[in-house]
């Protein structure tokens, strides 16, 4: 079996010597580990860093085995973000997320398109936090558990919507919730339109909404906690004054 394919780095651990056996989220093939000859040599580590992009050119005698990759950097990659840790923070912790989240070799091209859009809006402070939101919306619609913010799931109002419900993932407008909202979550404006501008609390009510979803149909069913750079970035958010 063999194949190339656009992919981003989301884990790399030493294996043997001087290998590693590296975690991709390619664009057409999904999520791949493979073992990289020289993984842990001063040449091949520094593009192996969570969120690195990647040609990947991957082999395998079988197609049920662990393949081997050789690996051709894409850009800066990681690099780009030395002066901004925060930024670096997020990209480790979608890494790890995606890392997490998806299925070995099952294709989700969505999946990798919405880390490459999180991956260029991270050089632009003011808005990223946001779009690990989307990101995080989007990977739960990739893998079937979408949000569903078209409609009020009481009413059928398209207008005021303002919390989702915590069992269904459907909004619930600001009249029909009232009764309930100590039990729903709150819905940030720039979930429901791009063009919508960020309110005080807007990215903190849109982690706690993702975090909530991922964690209670992909992580708590395959029995693993949110990762922890998912945690950590949350805490450097708040420290950062960006929630």
């Amino acid at each position: 079996m063999e194949f190339e394919d656009d992919a981003f780095v989301l884990q790399a651990r030493a294996h043997g010597e001087s290998g590693a056996i590296v975690e991709l989220l390619t664009e057409r093939h999904g999520k791949y580990a493979a073992h990289v000859a020289g993984g842990s040599s001063r040449r091949i580590k520094p593009f192996l860093q969570p969120g690195a992009q990647v040609i990947a050119r991957y082999r395998a005698r079988v197609s049920d085995q662990l393949g081997s990759a050789s690996l051709e950097p894409v850009g800066e990659g990681p690099a780009a973000l030395f002066d901004d840790r925060l930024a670096l923070v997020g990209l480790q912790a979608a890494a790890a997320v995606a890392a997490g989240a998806l299925p070995e070799r099952e294709p989700h091209p969505g999946a990798y398109y919405a880390f490459e859009a999180l991956t260029r809006a991270l050089v632009h402070p003011e808005v990223w936090p946001a779009v690990f939101v989307r990101f995080e919306a989007g990977l739960l619609q990739e893998l079937g558990f979408g949000l569903d913010l078209s409609k009020c799931a009481a009413t059928g109002a398209v207008d005021d919507l303002v919390w989702v419900s915590p069992r269904t993932g459907r909004a619930v407008s600001r009249e029909a919730g009232e009764p309930y909202k100590d039990r729903l979550l709150p819905l940030p404006g720039f979930l429901l339109a791009s063009q919508a501008g960020l309110g005080p609390g807007d990215v903190k009510a849109g982690l706690d909404l993702t975090a909530h979803f991922l964690e209670a149909f992909i992580f708590n069913p395959l029995n693993r906690p949110l990762p922890p750079a998912r945690l950590w970035l949350v805490d450097r958010l708040a420290e950062a004054g960006r929630l």
